[in-house]
């Protein structure tokens, strides 16, 4: 849930419950990220929100983005 009254940042938030459903495996490794319109109608924020988050998400190593192909999931390393 996305709290508008939080003093964390839309985006941060987003990309932390993003982040989350990376980790409990509701997003699968390779699998594409919803697109932006979903994610702004799911979550209720604006498209600069939604793609500041990805690139948090790219930052911290959770997805990749192919030119033309999406925003995909990535393969984590087993240990």
């Amino acid at each position: 849930m996305i709290d508008s009254m939080s003093p964390t940042p839309l985006y941060v938030q987003l990309a932390d419950l993003l982040g989350k459903r990376i980790e409990v495996g509701k997003l699968k490794p390779r699998q594409p990220l919803p697109s932006e319109t979903q994610l702004r109608q799911e979550y209720g924020v604006s498209r600069g929100t939604v793609r500041a988050a990805v690139a948090l998400l790219r930052e911290r190593g959770l997805v990749v983005t192919l030119p033309q192909r999406g925003t995909y999931v990535v393969e984590r390393p087993t240990s």
